[in-house]
């Protein structure tokens, strides 16, 4: 081993003995020499994971190939392998818009067999320490579990120059009305952009969707019916793709939450409606050049209130897996107590263990410039789950109208066509998609 290696194994180490290392069912080196091939979109936990994979590895000799491609390149590969019952993945990601089609479809393993056994499961590691409301989505109508969650996530909105919204004599946006109003103000000040966020509109559009009034269906889970084309949908689409139009960033329609999130870090652009998960690192000093000027907010509200936006990850085991022990045994790591606190201490800032939420690593964390980004965050779940808006999101169906609210948005911000007439066409290219899937509408 060169001395740079010595010295990264050495500062592993390390860190694993001070936070404790995980531990593992008795005989987990009987996977010694297994291949797994794991799978999730890019987010900073998997970047956090792929730092620390060579203590799992070391751990139990399993070899991981962990591949963490875009959000829809990676939903497009999993969802066609596991329509198949392929072996291709051991371990992926159960995405929150996919998850009621991936559970009930069969294409996924139930976990509980391998949670209460002691022998593949580690006593400490505590299933019920992950929120209900996290369960919620990754369990079927059979009452099994099917992932394991690794985050919790939900939009909030942030403001990385909130130092020029001040300096115009304005206050944080709370309403719709109050963020276009502000944006005039700051827009383009210091060669700053005014607002960027994640072009998965089928995520970032909803929130405004609801706040106009509008749904993405007459009323799920019952009625599938689309309502894309309401008086309501359309000004909520035209207001929203205002947003990136005029106060957007050069080339706004291409930004992943990556990029939209290094944009608010580096100072470029200013504000943004997006998961905590990526916006409580505008506050991390160590990354943010704009962590002194930061702040942070609910999502604005609008005519019909304010309706953030929510959602679930976890990690689960496809039926085709030929590694089913090893694979858990992959998840039991990547979920332990000891993994789990150990991002949070990192910065990670999407828990979905109570113990990470009430810890006091993460609660230190999450109040930055005086903005306890937690509080906005537990306020959301709170206000989510009394209103109950997020119910479109797990329909199995939810997907193919979701990639119809990407492209119509893209289309009115790019000007080829109204939002009447962009929506009007995501509606009825939504119908024919739900017909297709055998919906009746």
């Amino acid at each position: 081993m060169g001395r740079r290696r010595v010295l990264r194994a050495g500062a592993a180490l390390g860190a694993g003995a001070v936070l404790g290392a995980p531990a593992f069912a008795q005989g987990a080196k009987k996977y010694a020499g297994v291949v797994l091939n794991v799978s999730a979109f890019s987010a900073p936990y998997q970047k956090l994971l792929r730092q620390w994979l060579p203590e799992f590895e070391a751990q139990t000799g399993i070899k991981v190939n962990f591949d963490t491609p875009s959000f829809p390149v990676y939903n497009q590969r999993v969802d066609l392998e596991l329509s198949t019952k392929g072996s291709g993945f051991d371990v992926v990601n159960v995405t929150f818009i996919y998850s009621s089609r991936w559970i009930q479809s069969g294409w996924l393993t139930p976990l509980d067999d391998f949670i209460k056994d002691p022998g593949r499961t580690p006593a400490d590691f505590d299933i019920n320490d992950f929120l209900p409301g996290a369960r919620a989505p990754e369990t079927g109508r059979d009452g099994k579990l099917y992932g394991v969650p690794w985050t919790a996530e939900v939009t909030i909105s942030a403001s990385s120059r909130f130092d020029l919204v001040r300096a115009a004599g304005l206050a944080y946006p709370d309403t719709t009305d109050d963020l276009v109003r502000t944006l005039k103000a700051v827009n383009r000040k210091e060669r700053v952009a005014g607002f960027v966020t994640d072009n998965h509109y089928g995520w970032t559009f909803p929130p405004y969707l609801h706040a106009f009034g509008g749904d993405v269906f007459r009323k799920a889970p019952d009625d599938l019916y689309p309502t894309l084309d309401t008086p309501e949908a359309i000004a909520a689409a035209d207001y929203f793709a205002r947003l990136l139009r005029e106060f957007g960033p050069d080339g706004a329609v291409s930004y992943t939450p990556d990029q939209a999130v290094q944009a608010l870090k580096a100072g470029r652009s200013n504000f943004s409606t997006l998961g905590q998960i990526y916006l409580s690192q505008v506050g991390d000093p160590a990354s943010s050049k704009a962590a002194q000027t930061a702040a942070w907010g609910l999502v604005p509200k609008g005519p019909a209130g304010r309706f953030p936006g929510t959602a679930v990850h976890g990690y689960g085991i496809p039926v085709g897996s030929k590694n089913k022990d090893a694979a858990w045994q992959f998840i039991v790591w990547a979920t332990s107590k000891t993994i789990t606190r150990r991002a949070v201490a990192a910065g990670y800032g999407s828990p979905s263990r109570r113990s990470d939420i009430d810890a006091d690593v993460f609660r230190k964390r999450q109040v930055v410039n005086g903005y306890d980004i937690a509080k906005l965050c537990t306020d959301s779940i709170e206000l989510s789950g009394k209103q109950g808006h997020m119910k479109y999101r797990t329909v199995s169906v939810y997907p193919q109208v979701d990639q119809q609210l990407n492209k119509a948005i893209e289309l009115i911000v790019s000007g080829q066509q109204s939002a009447a007439g962009a929506m009007k066409q995501a509606q009825a290219a939504a119908i024919a998609e739900l017909k297709r899937a055998g919906v009746a509408v």
